[in-house]
This record gives C-alpha cells, structure tokens and sequence, in this order.
C-alpha cells in the first residue's frame, strides 16, 4: 500500500505542477452580450445539429440499445457549456463580420477561448433556457429528420429564427481573430477535464502565467453576470479588479496542494482499511476449511 500511496502522491503533483505550467493564456474576456441578437439564429441551428448528431454518435456507441430520453436530456443540458465535452463544438465557431451581419463560421479546428467563444456560448444558453428536457422529449418520442428538428427548436420552441436578425451597428468594434489552439494543449484541457471529481482533484483549474503574476484567481463564472456589457472598455476595469486581491498565490497554491493530498491520504487510509479487513476474514475462513482429503 506504500508504493501504492507514493505513486498517487507523485501523480498529484504532477497535476498541480500541469495546472501552473500548462496554459499562457490571457484572462478572458467576457460574453459581448450586445452582439448575441446577431448571432442568436445561427446559434440555435448549430445547437439543433450538434445535438442531432451527438445523439447519432452516442446511439452508435451503445448499439443495439436504445438512447433514453435522459440521456437525451442529459446531452442538450450540456450543449452550451464550455467546460462539458458536449460543448466543444463552440471552441470552432468564429465569429466573422459580413458586411452588416455577423455570420458563424466553422473551424477545422479549435480556437483559443475568447469573447467570441463566451459569447457563442452565452448565446447559446440563453436560446435553450430551459428547453432542453422539451426538445429532448421531443426528438426521443417523434425521432424526426434535422430539418424537423430545428424547424421545432429554433422556430416553434424558442423563437430563435422567428425574424431576422437586425443589421449590425457601423460603430461596432470587430471581435478578435480566430486563434488555433495547440493540438497538445486541447488534448491537455480535456485530460483535466476528465479528472474531474476524481479523488484528491476537485475543482481543477490551469492558470495562466499572467494569472499566478497578478493573482487572478477568480471565478469564470461570475464574469458574465458581474461585467458590464460594454466592450473593450470594461477589460482594464476587471483586470484593476483581479489584481486587487492580495492573498498571496503561492499560499493559494499550496493550500489547494495540501487539501489534495489530505484528500488523498484519507482515500487511500480507507482503501487499505478495507483491503485489510477482507484478508483478515479471508485468512480466517480458509483456516476453518478442513483439508479435502
């Protein structure tokens, strides 16, 4: 149990050392609220075919079963959210300036997350809302074509493509370029991502080096909601807000380092526990067997 202990011990510490190292990315900006009217239809026709095609893959997955309903449902709830597998396909999306419109185009690739990308996202939950169980029931029990399905969800269910998008102010200030991302660093992300909930490594996280330098350890979540809409003007505004927290980072750091490991430590204690106890009455009840003669 020893070597058992060290190994885990040595591979959390290569999981916090991969947190610190992995990323030199810049803070994200927030969703550009303002530019979701333009984009809100295109939105939910990606949402209809992601979803449609990701219920496809999965049904080939488990074949012969049949996809339930709750997994279905399971699937829409996590279309628009980045940091679920089910929303990868927003990492592609770019947002292009065409003439008085903004169109979405497709990526061979994914991009490095940006206002764009939490702007596609912010789009995209707020066209499912809470829709996602109806168009789930819908396409388990009427299994209709991709046309029928995002005529229901983009027309009759959310009203997403109901009218046309309205032209796109002049004074607009163009979003960033699309920037691939690394295939290693994709790769990266999604190793951290399927270790989530795993023993020892809640709530992983990589920072960037900008962000250890200015002890910007804020919550993503909050940015949207706490932000205002305006865009750039409000980027120095949540920078000065980062770094006016003054815990130190190399504190933060350690003391995340050390509920690691004493999450660990308690996992592996009880593991071992149990592994005694069995071999203890294993011991005990091959020596009540007589001998076979």
């Amino acid at each position: 149990m020893a070597k058992i202990e060290a190994i885990i011990l040595l591979f959390l510490v290569f999981l916090s050392l991969l947190q610190i190292s992995l990323a030199s990315r810049k803070p994200v900006p927030a969703a550009r609220k303002k530019d979701i009217p333009f984009i809100k239809c295109q939105v939910c026709e990606q949402l209809a075919t992601q979803l449609y095609e990701q219920v496809l893959t999965k049904e080939a997955q488990i074949f012969p079963k049949k996809v339930s309903e709750f997994q279905i449902i399971e699937i829409a709830e996590n279309l628009c959210n980045l940091k679920k597998e089910e929303g990868d396909w927003i990492f592609r999306i770019d947002i292009v300036e065409n003439g008085d419109a903004l169109e979405l185009v497709e990526q061979d690739t994914e991009g490095e997350c940006n206002s764009e990308c939490k702007t596609v996202e912010r789009a995209c939950q707020e066209v499912l809302g809470y829709s996602d169980t109806d168009v789930a029931e819908f396409l388990f029990k009427k299994k209709p074509q991709m046309d029928s399905l995002l005529n229901f969800l983009c027309k009759n269910l959310t009203g997403a493509c109901f009218a046309k998008p309205p032209p796109v102010p002049k004074d607009r200030v163009p979003g960033e370029s699309f920037q691939p991302k690394s295939s290693k660093e994709a790769e990266m992300e999604k190793m951290l991502r399927s270790m989530q909930g795993m023993p020892g490594a809640p709530s992983m996280k990589m920072y960037s080096k900008e962000d250890l330098l200015n002890n910007n350890f804020q919550d993503e979540e909050a940015d949207d909601d706490d932000e205002e809409d305006s865009f750039p003007s409000n980027l120095g505004k949540i920078l000065k807000h980062k770094q006016s927290h003054k815990t130190d980072w190399k504190q933060r750091i350690l003391k995340g380092f050390t509920e690691n490991l004493s999450s660990v430590r308690r996992y592996v204690s009880k593991a071992s526990r149990r592994l005694q106890d069995r071999w203890k009455t294993n011991s005990k009840s091959s020596k009540g067997k007589k001998p076979e003669l």
